[in-house]
Order: C-alpha cells, then sequence, then structure tokens
C-alpha cells in the first residue's frame, strides 16, 4: 500500500494521522484566516500534520438558492492567502475540468466530489495537473470499484491518488457508513481519508437543505480510525448555524481540539496493534 507525500507532509500506512480540516465552503477573509491559523495550532500542539481544506464554490447543492461561494477567482486568492500566512498545504473542489489547471497552481490536493467521482473528463484533466488528488467515494459506490477512478488518474500521469470515504446512501435521506470498506480501499494501494462530518448528513431533510446528526461526530471518527483510517477529513465552524454550507453536521470549533487528541491517540493504538 502507497504512502503519499503532499507539501512535504506524509499520509498513509505506518504514517501518523494525516489531518484535512476547515468549513464546508470559503466564507469571510478575515474569519477564515483566523480560523485555519487556529486549526493550524491545535494540529502543531497536538504534532499532527495538517492540510487547511475549504471549497471556492459548491456546485453540488440541495437547492438553487443555496449559497455556492465566493468562485474560483476571490476563492483561490483566498486560499493563497491562507497558504501564506501559516504556511500550510491546501485541499479544495474541483468540479469542471476546465477550472483544474488555475486549481493546481495554489491548491496541493485537488479534489473530485463524491457525486462526480467517475467523471473521465475531470479525472483526467486533475491527474494531468501534477498535483495529488483526493477523490472522495460516491454515495453510490462499492468501495471497490474506486479501482477505476484510480486507473483514471493514474494513466492520466497522477501518481499520487487518495481515497476518502464518506457514506453511502441507506433509505431516505439517511447515509450509512460500511467500514469494511477501508480495508477494500488499501487493497488497492489508496491510502484513505474517513470524512467524519459528511457521514453524518441527512441529504435534503431541511427541506432546501442537508441537515445531519452531528452529535455522532466523535463516534464514526473512532470507528474509521479503528478501521485503518490514515487521514481524518473534518469540517469545522466557529458557529455551524450560521455556516453558508452544511450547518448540520459541521463540528463546532470549540469542540475540536479535543476531538483531535482523541484522535491522535486512536491513531497510535492502531499503528501499535498492527505493527
Amino acid at each position: 500500500m502507497g504512502v503519499v507525500e503532499i507539501g512535504g507532509l506524509r499520509v498513509g500506512p505506518g504514517e501518523p494521522l494525516l489531518v484535512m480540516a476547515g468549513p464546508c465552503v470559503l466564507e469571510a477573509a478575515d474569519e477564515m484566516l483566523r480560523l485555519s491559523g487556529e486549526i493550524a495550532a491545535v494540529c502543531r500542539r497536538l504534532d499532527l500534520p495538517y492540510v487547511f481544506k475549504a471549497s471556492y464554490t459548491k456546485d453540488n447543492r440541495t437547492s438553487g438558492d443555496s449559497c455556492r461561494g465566493p468562485g474560483p477567482q476571490e476563492g483561490l486568492r483566498l486560499l493563497q492567502r491562507i497558504k501564506d500566512a501559516h504556511g500550510v498545504p491546501v485541499v479544495t473542489d474541483v468540479h469542471h475540468p476546465e477550472e483544474t489547471a488555475a486549481v493546481a497552481e495554489i491548491a496541493d490536493i485537488l479534489q473530485i466530489p463524491a457525486f462526480l467521482c467517475r467523471q473521465t473528463s475531470l479525472l483526467e484533466a486533475a491527474g494531468r495537473t501534477g498535483r495529488a488528488v483526493n477523490v472522495k467515494k460516491g454515495q453510490f459506490l462499492a468501495p471497490a470499484d474506486m479501482q477505476h477512478a484510480a486507473a483514471k488518474l493514474r494513466a492520466a500521469g497522477c501518481d499520487r491518488v487518495l481515497a476518502t470515504e464518506r457514506g453511502s446512501f441507506f433509505g431516505y435521506r439517511d447515509l450509512v457508513v460500511d467500514f469494511r470498506g477501508h480495508d477494500a480501499l488499501h487493497r488497492l494501494g489508496l491510502p484513505v481519508v474517513f470524512d467524519a462530518t459528511h457521514s453524518v448528513q441527512s441529504p435534503g431533510s431541511e427541506g432546501g437543505a442537508t441537515g445531519g446528526t452531528p452529535d455522532l461526530i466523535p463516534l464514526l471518527m473512532r470507528c474509521g480510525l479503528a478501521a485503518g483510517a490514515d487521514a481524518l477529513f473534518i469540517e469545522t465552524h466557529y458557529e455551524p448555524a450560521r455556516a453558508l454550507s452544511d450547518a448540520g453536521c459541521q463540528l463546532p470549533f470549540a469542540r475540536f481540539a479535543a476531538l483531535m487528541e482523541q484522535a491522535r491517540r486512536y491513531r497510535e493504538l492502531y499503528l501499535e496493534v498492527t505493527a
């Protein structure tokens, strides 16, 4: 199973837990700079490698009236400011092949949204940038079928591929995580990222917006780490209730430090018992 290097950091089997954390979508610049700095400080204190995450555009919203973010021009400038201010790598979503080159000039990891994980032209364009690519497993996809997304990226020249588990649809407006999928993704030679916040979503449950059960984030995080996740994806906000996207499933930042301390211990224990 491969280890991927990103901006001087390493993620994969046998490595320390990598944390990808930030709000769902970029919001006011001053708040984003402050939040990213405080997340970075927590991760430095806990000796956890950290990548800031936020989307400059959210294209897969429940309602056409939902906030979609600042867009590529303003959003990429803000991501560059965050990188420069705190010296951290960044990851952000890409939705269209024609955006990948501009995003790759700033982002250390290009992220393929779950609903687009089979889009060949998008995967090929992302793979040609030379950046690492994190593919979020579609809610409709079996973990083993991620081999095809990885193959498309590798054929395009990308040898740094990560896979994110973020739950599968179960019944109506609910998601379930089958943690056997972590093993299936590892068998494909991919570092596994576990998205502990989108996995508690309840899509469309708030009418024109997605709800969720954020109190379950710690439980699912522990399960994901016990199953061997190499990285943790966490959306966090000072006040999730006023977040412009995914308000129903983000972690309040006041709880972030304690949860990351727990996550580090779980990763250390996993590495010890599987050595």
